[in-house]
C-alpha cells in the first residue's frame, strides 16, 4: 500500500504544480487516485468512503499559503486524515491496576501471538521496568506451550509452566496465584487460536477474560491478511471489550490494508506494531509517523530511535577524542563503524524508514548484495593481525593474499577495502581541529558525501 499510494500522490503533486489554487475538480482528482490505492491495498469499503467524505470535506476549505501547492496541500490533508483513521497519536498500555495486571492476548493461529508475547515481555521489562511472567492458555499445540517458553527466555521475561492435559481456566487460576504470590508485576497470558473463527474458541476466550479479568485485551492481527482481517476483527471485538490492537507483519510485502481497517471497525486504538521476526521487532504505534512512511515521507523518528538504541555511545565518544587529538583513525576503528552499521538493523533497516525522495529506490536485490559486502569488509578486516589493523601501511602483496585467503575473497576486494579505508581516513583527518564544519561547506551538506562501508 505505501508504495502504491506514494506513487499516485507523487504523480498528482506534478500534476497540480501549475495549479494556483484547490478546486473540486482537483481535489475529485486526486481522491480517485486515492481511492483506488487503498480499494488496492484491500481497505474496507466503509472505511474508504468515510475517508474519502473527510478529505474531501477538510480540502475543499483549505487555503494554499505561502510556498505551498495545492498539490502539497492535500497531501497533507490526506496525512491528517491517514493518521486520524488509524487512531491520533500514541495509546500506551493501561497498567494502571493491583499488580499482577493482566494483559490477554487474543487473535487467530498463525497471526503471531506467541511470538508478540515474548516482544511484549521484553518492551516491558526493557521500556517500563516491569517484572513479568509469561503463561500459554493453548491445550491444544503441545509445540505452543514450548514456542512460548523458548522465545520467554529470549526476552528474559519468567514463563511458567502448563500442559495440554489441563484446562485453559485452571492455567489461568494458577498463573494468577503464582503472580501474586512471587510479585510479578504484569502477567501475558497467550490463548489458543484457529484457523477460522468458531464458536468454541469465542465461548473458551470469553470464559478466560471472565476469570482473567485483564487490564488489557490486545488483538493481535496479520497486517497482510486484508478483507479476513476485517471479518476477524468484527468477530473478536462482538465477543470481547478488546482494549488494543498489536499489527503483526507490518514489515512484509503486505497491502496493508489492516492498519487503516481495523481501528475502525473494532474502535480499539492500534498499540504495538511487529516490525521484524526478531524478539526486539515491535515498537509502539504512533499513528502519524505511519501515515508519513505510507505516504513515502518515511520515519526519520523511528530511524533516529533506531540508530541511538544501535549506536555504543562510548566507542563513538572514545572515536571523536581520538580524532580530536590527531591519532590515526585504523582499521579497528573502521571494524567498529562497520559493526555499529549491523548493530542498528542493516542498512535495508534504515533505508525502509527514509523519506522515498531521499532513499534511492533500491531493490531487495541491491540491498542484499551491499549487506553481504559489508559482511565480506567485516571478514577481510578480521583477517588481519592486530598489527596490521593498527598499521594498515605494512600491508603489502603477500599479506594482501594471505588475508585474501583467510576470508576467502580475493585479492582485488582486500585492494577494493583498503582503498575504502584510505578514503574514510583522509576524511577523519580533516576533521581534526574543528575541520568538520568547514568539510561539510565544502561538500554542499550532503552532496558527494562518502558512501557507507558496504555500498562503495
Amino acid at each position: 500500500m505505501a508504495s502504491a499510494l506514494s506513487d499516485r500522490l507523487s504523480r498528482i503533486v506534478k500534476e497540480m504544480r501549475g495549479q494556483a489554487r484547490i478546486t473540486e475538480a482537483n481535489v475529485t482528482d486526486m481522491l480517485r487516485e486515492v481511492r483506488m490505492a487503498l480499494l488496492e491495498a484491500d481497505v474496507a469499503l466503509p472505511v474508504v468512503r468515510d475517508f474519502i467524505a473527510r478529505v474531501k470535506e477538510k480540502a475543499l476549505g483549505q487555503e494554499v499559503v505561502g510556498s505551498l501547492t495545492p498539490g502539497q496541500v492535500l497531501v497533507s490533508v490526506v496525512s491528517r486524515e491517514l493518521a486520524a483513521t488509524m487512531g491520533d497519536g500514541v495509546a500506551d498500555l493501561n497498567l494502571a491496576a493491583q499488580p499482577p495486571a493482566v494483559i490477554l492476548m487474543a487473535g487467530l493461529q498463525g497471526a503471531g501471538k506467541t511470538t508478540t508475547t515474548a516482544k511484549l515481555a521484553k518492551h516491558l521489562i526493557e521500556k517500563r521496568k516491569k517484572k513479568v511472567l509469561t503463561v500459554s492458555g493453548d491445550v491444544y499445540r503441545p509445540a505452543a506451550i514450548e514456542q512460548l517458553k523458548t522465545v520467554t527466555a529470549q526476552a528474559g521475561a519468567e514463563w511458567f509452566p502448563s500442559t495440554p492435559d489441563q484446562k485453559p481456566v485452571d492455567i489461568a487460576r494458577a498463573a494468577i496465584d503464582y503472580a501474586r504470590r512471587h510479585y510479578f508485576d504484569v502477567l501475558l497470558v497467550d490463548t489458543a487460536g484457529r484457523l477460522a473463527i468458531d464458536e468454541a474458541l469465542m465461548r473458551e476466550i470469553q470464559e478466560l477474560h471472565a476469570v482473567l479479568n485483564p487490564v488489557e485485551t490486545l488483538f493481535v492481527v496479520d497486517a497482510m491478511q486484508g478483507q479476513d482481517a476485517i471479518n476477524t476483527a468484527k468477530a473478536f471485538s462482538a465477543a470481547l471489550p478488546l482494549t488494543g490492537i498489536v499489527l503483526t507483519k507490518l514489515d512484509g510485502d503486505s497491502r496493508g490494508g489492516a492498519a487503516l481497517s481495523v481501528r475502525q471497525v473494532t474502535g480499539a486504538p492500534i498499540k504495538f506494531a511487529g516490525t521484524s521476526e526478531k524478539i526486539d521487532g515491535l515498537e509502539v504505534f504512533d499513528a502519524e509517523r505511519h501515515a508519513g512512511r505510507i505516504l513515502g515521507m518515511g520515519d526519520i523518528l523511528a530511524l533516529v530511535e533506531q540508530v541511538t538504541a544501535g549506536v555504543d555511545m562510548a566507542a563513538a565518544q572514545k572515536l571523536a577524542a581520538k580524532v580530536k587529538s590527531g591519532e590515526g583513525f585504523d582499521l579497528n576503528d573502521f571494524l567498529d563503524q562497520i559493526r555499529q552499521m549491523k548493530q542498528m538493523g542493516g542498512l535495508s533497516s534504515l533505508m525502509d524508514k527514509l523519506p522515498s525522495g531521499m532513499a534511492a529506490k533500491a531493490s531487495e536485490a541491491d540491498l542484499t548484495r551491499a549487506e553481504k559486502d559489508i559482511q565480506r569488509k567485516e571478514g577481510i578486516i578480521c583477517s588481519m593481525t592486530p598489527r596490521e589493523r593498527s598499521k594498515p601501511e605494512i600491508i603489502k602483496a603477500t599479506r594482501k593474499r594471505r588475508i585474501a585467503a583467510g576470508a576467502g575473497v580475493h585479492v582485488q576486494e582486500v585492494n577494493r577495502l583498503l582503498k575504502e579505508f584510505e578514503q574514510m581516513q583522509g576524511m577523519m583527518k580533516k576533521m581534526k581541529g574543528g575541520g568538520l564544519m568547514k568539510m561539510m561547506k565544502r561538500m554542499g551538506g550532503m552532496k558527494g558525501m562518502p558512501k557507507l562501508p558496504g555500498m562503495g
